[in-house]
């Protein structure tokens, strides 16, 4: 019954998709960032449903930029937990624009891509990140560089905080976690780590009993002359204690 139940799952979250993928090609060219919003978060609710994941948002959800998110990074499900609670453009690395059609969506959802190995194109997206928060944006990124397994935050690559410098603008820690809904305790289907394949990944959440995402957003800060690599560390400190909140 739970291989049936994940196949369901499967086939109306690849309609899903593919609706969404249909939305992006033929609406959001002639929409503003208001409704595309809408249909983004719209979009990620709908597919969190499918997938029969509950989300849970604590603290108080933006409504606006400029803000910079950093948020713990753990599954390919990340994205869509966070754009489901409040969409924001992502920063994420250049792998992600060629998973099969997700890479698509996220693509066309305004998704900046960072060859984190290139020390000059890292620059490139901190001057393109920095003016996107001068024009107000809401950005999110992922300060690891790559995803954990939930255990222990790796620590905050700095480079991007200096976005938030030069902007300038606030800094919102974020935490995220993958729980168990009946015990709370860490839920180990969305972690995508290792040789995990995306694929493998994907079914393991498909297949999934009572998967809740918690999202935890904390206070906004500001630089307050600290430099990027204070900022990172401590805004690392928050982000740990957000997500080993308990959630109930």
């Amino acid at each position: 019954m739970k291989t049936l139940r994940a196949l369901s799952r499967a086939l109306r979250a690849l309609w899903h998709v593919v609706r969404g993928l249909w939305i992006i090609r033929t609406r959001f060219h002639r929409i503003g960032a208001a409704e595309a919003d809408g249909h983004v978060r719209d979009w990620s609710l709908g597919l969190l449903r499918i997938l029969g994941v509950e989300l849970s948002v604590r603290g108080e959800v933006p409504s606006a930029g400029p803000l910079l998110q950093v948020a713990n990074h753990t599954s390919w499900l990340d994205i869509i937990v966070m754009n489901a609670a409040r969409p924001s453009r992502f920063v994420s690395k250049a792998d992600a624009r060629h998973w099969p059609l997700l890479g698509s969506l996220i693509t066309g959802a305004g998704t900046l891509y960072i060859e984190r190995e290139k020390r000059r194109d890292a620059m490139r997206v901190v001057h393109h990140v920095a003016e996107r928060l001068q024009a107000g944006d809401l950005i999110s990124v992922f300060p690891e560089g790559t995803t954990g397994d939930g255990s222990e935050l790796l620590p905050f690559h700095a480079n991007l905080f200096q976005a938030a410098v030069s902007a300038p603008a606030p800094v919102l820690p974020v935490g995220l976690a993958f729980i168990d809904a009946a015990t709370g305790r860490p839920h180990p289907a969305p972690v995508f780590v290792g040789d995990t394949t995306l694929v493998a990944s994907i079914w393991s959440v498909l297949s999934a009993d009572g998967l809740q995402a918690v999202v935890h957003y904390g206070e906004p800060q500001e630089s307050l002359g600290r430099d990027r690599r204070t900022w990172a560390q401590q805004a690392r400190d928050e982000v740990d204690r957000l997500r080993r909140t308990d959630p109930f």
